[in-house]
């Protein structure tokens, strides 16, 4: 069953069954006024009559007493004990329709404790109560008509967005693009809700779908690159090496350094497919003189160069150490690559961040390549890059660990001075 036609049954069976109860409640209500309001006034009726022959002497014509409050369409019996002792009634034989009667004791004209009884007629109630009953059922089919009409109305304005939406899912699947809905500028329900989600999504796909392939493609372009120095040096050995030693040595040596160069790159895909995905971080606080200096003694360790300390402030950070720490390495990596001098850390404090600036007096980049140092693969020049050994990640690496940290990295840098990488740390309470 179609979901259209789901709404139409629910919505129109819904409304029928609240209709019939209330019409229900309207007709049960009024019948039991009706009785209740007959049966007061019977018993007022009662009440009246035995006070008035209470009053009463020999001499008092009763059947006109008993007809002045005798209910229409109705009777009163005197029984004294089990015996009838005088009735008046409408009519001389009282029809069978529905009745209501009263009876309670009083004291008769001769002293004597008698019973009367009151009846009276529903005829005209239930007269009533079935013209009630009929307008209820005609107005109950009725009704059916609007409530049907708008059960229609519902499942269009419910249905007619999502079958939008669906036509547009189905022509992305069959065109291949990313199809997004046409949708007003206001509105705020719940369906424009899902549409300008909907677009949302498709937006962040196709970005995603377009770092894809710009990845992939970058990718293939540099890791072709010593594939192919490779195999040239592989088939020169192959041809020539075994006769000629410095042929041999040469094409070792290119070998192993485009294969260690081919796996650093790997390395570094790997580890931003790896920062893309969910990376658990352990906030916690550390003292940041002792960091830096045992950071500052690992780089001086693994490449004999001197990267100078200089903390003045403050005393302690708050960050995850594992991540921090990778990614200094990578900016402390990318300062040694392009300066021959001494690398400075350096830190100093804001009232929200703490800032800490890695500085190298090397080569300096042009201003112009400053905004896309962060994106993958790039590189200021390609002789830039054969000489230092980059493969244009580390720098997109540094970015994404420092994203998940909260923490932005601003660059400056002047051609043939040196350059500075100056992380801004969020204090505690402002991550």
């Amino acid at each position: 069953m179609k979901l259209k036609t789901k709404i139409h049954l629910l919505t129109t069976l819904l409304m029928l069954v609240i209709l019939v109860a209330t019409n229900s409640g309207i007709y049960f209500l009024y019948e039991k006024f009706a009785y209740n309001t007959e049966y007061s006034q019977l018993h007022t009726r009662a009440n009246d009559l035995s006070s008035t022959l209470s009053q009463l002497n020999a001499q008092t014509n009763l059947q006109q007493v008993l007809r002045a409050y005798m209910p229409a369409d109705g009777a009163i019996y005197v029984y004294d004990g089990e015996n009838l002792k005088t009735k008046v009634q409408a009519t001389l034989d009282m029809p069978d329709v529905t009745s209501i009667t009263y009876t309670m004791p009083t004291i008769w004209m001769d002293g004597t404790i008698v019973d009367i009884t009151l009846q009276q007629s529903m005829e005209e109630v239930e007269s009533t109560l079935d013209l009630l009953k009929a307008i209820l059922i005609v107005v109950s089919i009725i009704a059916t008509i609007p409530i049907f009409l708008a059960s229609l109305a519902l499942g269009r304005l419910i249905l007619l967005p999502l079958e939008r939406l669906n036509a547009t899912m189905c022509k992305s699947a069959s065109t291949g693009k990313y199809e997004k809905m046409d949708i007003p500028a206001k509105g705020g329900d719940e369906l424009a809700k899902i549409n300008r989600t909907f677009n949302l999504m498709m937006e962040k796909l196709e970005q995603h779908y377009q770092k894809q392939q710009e990845f992939v493609s970058n990718a293939s372009h540099e890791l072709k690159t010593p594939i192919t120095v490779i195999e040239s040096y592989a088939k020169l050995l192959l041809r020539r090496g075994f006769d000629n030693r410095e042929v041999a040595q040469e094409s070792l040596q290119a070998i192993a350094n485009e294969s260690s160069r081919m796996h650093e790159m790997v390395l570094q895909l790997l580890e931003l497919a790896k920062n893309n995905e969910h990376m658990d971080i352990h906030i916690e606080q550390l003292e940041l003189a002792p960091f830096l200096h045992k950071v500052a003694a690992q780089m001086q360790q693994a490449y004999h160069r001197n990267f100078i300390v200089d903390v003045e402030a403050p005393q302690f950070i708050d960050s995850d150490e594992k991540i921090l720490k990778q990614l200094l390495f990578i900016l402390l990596d990318n300062a040694r690559k392009y300066s021959e001098d001494d690398v400075h850390i350096s830190t100093a404090e804001t009232t929200t961040h703490v800032r800490m600036t890695i500085q190298d007096f090397g080569v300096g980049i042009p201003a112009g390549h400053v905004p896309h140092l962060f994106e993958r693969f790039y590189r200021v020049t390609e002789d830039r890059n054969r000489k230092t050994g980059g493969s244009g990640l580390g720098l997109a690496i540094a970015h994404d660990l420092a994203g998940h940290l909260g923490i932005t990295i601003d660059v400056e840098s002047t051609v043939g001075e040196g350059s500075s990488f100056t992380l801004c740390i969020p204090k505690e309470g402002q991550l």
